[in-house]
C-alpha cells in the first residue's frame, strides 16, 4: 500500500507543477549529486537524451521541464538510473528540485537542479 501511495504521489508531482501555467522543456539540466559519505556534491550537467556516470551508476536524463517564462524556477527531471552492468532500472520517474529525493540505493543523494538550454562553458558531464 505504501509503495503505492509513493508511485501515485511521484506521478503525479509533474502534473501538478503543470497546473500553475504552461511549461518548458529544456535540451538539458543540472543535477545535483550528494556524497553520503564525503559529504561532497557534484553539479552535473547533462543533456536531454545523454547518459553520464557517477560512481557505478549510469544516469540517463530523458526530460528536464520548468515553467515557462521562468527557468531559474522549480525545474523537474525525468531520469532514469541503472546500475554499471544491470539492464533493470534502480530508478525511473521524476526528480523535482524542490523535493531532493534521498536514494537508499547509493551512497549518492540526488536532485534536479535546473534545466539548461544549453550546455555551459567548461561544464563536465562525467563526473569524478
Amino acid at each position: 500500500m505504501k509503495k503505492l501511495l509513493l508511485a501515485a504521489l511521484v506521478l503525479a508531482a509533474p502534473l501538478h507543477a503543470q497546473e500553475g501555467g504552461q511549461v518548458a522543456s529544456a535540451s538539458g539540466g543540472v543535477l545535483r549529486a550528494l556524497d553520503k559519505i564525503s559529504g561532497d556534491t557534484t553539479d552535473l550537467v547533462i543533456a536531454k537524451g545523454d547518459r553520464l556516470t557517477l560512481g557505478n551508476l549510469q544516469i540517463t536524463m530523458v526530460d528536464c521541464r520548468y515553467p515557462a517564462g521562468d527557468p531559474a524556477a522549480n525545474a523537474y527531471a525525468a531520469l532514469e538510473i541503472t546500475e554499471e552492468g544491470s539492464n533493470s532500472a534502480l530508478f525511473s520517474g521524476w526528480m523535482i528540485a524542490s523535493a531532493p529525493r534521498c536514494t537508499r540505493w547509493s551512497i549518492f543523494a540526488m536532485t534536479s537542479g535546473s534545466c539548461a538550454a544549453a550546455r555551459p562553458e567548461g561544464c563536465p558531464t562525467q563526473a569524478r
